[in-house]
């Protein structure tokens, strides 16, 4: 299947203007550096395929699974031969449960699941894919997206509870304060996410949770795999995407209502985020929007 891409970002062609897009990938060709507002799945199903994201590089093999967020920037690369599955999704449409938030900080980056790394649930999160694969096929089939939907949901629900374990997360804290931290933490990530436009300082998000900042800035990485900072700026980008849609906004109208104080350290986040700056993905989104 071909891939549209303008610049860096990729435009995803679902079927039928649906939400779901799954393809079985055989070519031997190669994608630059680019993003997309969809959420992707990568499996290899024979030979490997290398992807590049977030400064580190991956070498898959038949059943390791890769998920990337929605705007990640990646390559790939494929071999001479070979086939590997492309899932791609809106994952937003799972973000609308209550507690999926618990999770969102785990998926604001790569995640790599192998049979190695994730004993527990890689078989089971193969099982899920291949119904998810069974049920895209049944094209007739009435409410089909909905079902590809709740296997996905089961998907990041199994990854999800592995990776939140308090014991894992916090193996040097007592057994009796592990889900406290885990709890105060999930608190100050749901403000974050609520309160992104406002100014929130390291040492607001601490006393949030009540922690000295030097504790909690060794706590907030563990539970989120990013610093303080790098997770406030994140998702001040995600929500400035939106918000560049509008064309009744200036760039300097996004910068204010997503949080950033100046034009300068938006340009700066934005470009390191996006490999562009906030104009020229207005631009390029409004000359997209014409075209069609």
């Amino acid at each position: 299947m071909a891939r549209e891409l303008e610049g860096t970002r990729e435009k995803v062609a679902y079927e039928d203007n649906r939400s779901v897009l799954l393809y079985v990938n055989r070519q031997n060709v190669n994608y630059d550096t680019h993003w997309h507002t969809a959420a992707e799945i990568i499996m290899p199903i024979e030979n490997d395929y290398r992807v590049v994201t977030n400064e580190r590089q991956y070498t898959l093999v038949p059943q390791d699974i890769l998920f990337i967020p929605p705007g990640e920037l990646h390559t790939l690369s494929a071999p001479p031969t070979g086939q590997r599955l492309i899932l791609m999704f809106d994952l937003s449409v799972l973000s609308a449960f209550e507690d999926f938030s618990t999770i969102t900080p785990i998926l604001s980056q790569p995640i790599l699941i192998t049979p190695d790394s994730n004993s527990e649930i890689h078989d089971i999160e193969i099982d899920i894919l291949k119904k998810i694969i069974e049920e895209y096929q049944h094209r007739s089939e009435p409410m089909r997206i909905t079902m590809i939907y709740s296997y996905l949901l089961k998907f990041f629900v199994y990854l999800g509870r592995q990776h939140i374990r308090a014991d894992v997360i916090f193996p040097e804290v007592r057994l009796g304060k592990q889900m406290e931290y885990v709890e105060k933490l999930n608190n100050v990530v749901s403000y974050i996410n609520s309160n992104f436009a406002e100014e929130i300082s390291l040492e607001k998000a601490a006393s949030l949770a009540g922690f000295s900042k030097f504790h909690f800035s060794r706590l907030f990485k563990q539970f989120t795999g990013q610093s303080f900072y790098n997770y406030l700026n994140q998702r001040r980008v995600k929500a400035a995407e939106s918000l560049l849609l509008n064309p009744h906004l200036s760039v300097t109208d996004v910068a204010m209502q997503s949080g950033f104080t100046s034009i300068a350290t938006f340009n700066r986040v934005f470009r390191q985020a996006k490999n562009c700056t906030p104009s020229e993905y207005k631009i390029y989104y409004h000359r997209r929007s014409r075209i069609r």
